[in-house]
C-alpha cells in the first residue's frame, strides 16, 4: 500500500479509477453507425465546447443529441447516439468497491467526477446490472459530479468548494485521479494526490497490501 502520512480524507476520481472505461469504443461504435470521420467530428464539437457544456450541465441530452445529429452526415436516432456515447463505459471490478467499503471505516470519501447525466444514468445501471448496488454514491459520504455542481475538474473552485463544505484541510486529503492536470491543480492547493498512470489501479497499486 502507498504509504501517505496524515491522511483523513480521500477525494476519488471515477473514470479510470473506479470505473473501467475505454474512449476508443465510442468512436468504434460512432463508426460503425456510418459516420467514419467521427474522430474529426469530435474535434469540431469539442471546439465549440459541446461536450464542456455538457459536463457543467448547461445542456442536457436532448440538446447534446441534437447537436451530434445536425453535424453528422448519417441520420441517427436518439437511442444510436445514447448508445454511442455511453460505449465507453465498461463495469466496476469488484475488489474496487469493496475497498471503498474498507477504506470508509477509516477515511472520509468523496467522489469528485467530470460526467454528465447521461453517463451518470449509464453507469449506475451498469452498477445495478452487475452488483444489485443502485448508485456508486452509497460508498461515499459525499459525491461532486461536475454536470450537477456546475463546475469541472481541473479548475481550482471546484476542489476549493469541496474542502469548504467538507471542512477538509488539504494537508490531510489525499486525491487520486488519472489526468495529470487534475491533480497539478490539486498539488497547487496543497492536496496530496496520486497519480494513476496507465497500467496502475488502486487495487493492485495504491492499495494492495489492503485485503
Amino acid at each position: 500500500m502507498t504509504v501517505i502520512k496524515g491522511i483523513k480524507h480521500i477525494i476519488f476520481d471515477l473514470g479510470g479509477v473506479l470505473l473501467n472505461i475505454d474512449y476508443n469504443l465510442t468512436e468504434q461504435v460512432f463508426v460503425d453507425a456510418g459516420i467514419t470521420n467521427f474522430g474529426e467530428l469530435y474535434a469540431q464539437l469539442g471546439q465549440t465546447e459541446l461536450f464542456d457544456h455538457l459536463e457543467i450541465g448547461k445542456i442536457g441530452t436532448d440538446e447534446f443529441v441534437e447537436a451530434l445529429q445536425k453535424i453528422s452526415s448519417v441520420l441517427l436516432t436518439r437511442e444510436q447516439i445514447l448508445h454511442a456515447w455511453n460505449a465507453m463505459l465498461l463495469d466496476f471490478p469488484v475488489r474496487r468497491l469493496q475497498l471503498l467499503q474498507q477504506l470508509r471505516l477509516y477515511y472520509d470519501l468523496v467522489l469528485l467526477s467530470n460526467t454528465n447525466e447521461i453517463h451518470e444514468e449509464s453507469f449506475n445501471k451498469i452498477l445495478m446490472s452487475d452488483r444489485g448496488i443502485p448508485n456508486i454514491g452509497v460508498f461515499f459520504d459525499r459525491v461532486y459530479f461536475s454536470h450537477r455542481v456546475g463546475m469541472r475538474k481541473p479548475n481550482r473552485e471546484i476542489f476549493e468548494r469541496i474542502l469548504e463544505e467538507c471542512s477538509f484541510k488539504p494537508e490531510h486529503t489525499l486525491f487520486i485521479d488519472d489526468s495529470p492536470q487534475h491533480i497539478a491543480t490539486a498539488k497547487e492547493l496543497g492536496i496530496q494526490t496520486i497519480y494513476l498512470e496507465k497500467g496502475m489501479t488502486i487495487e493492485e497499486t495504491v492499495f494492495k497490501s489492503l485485503k
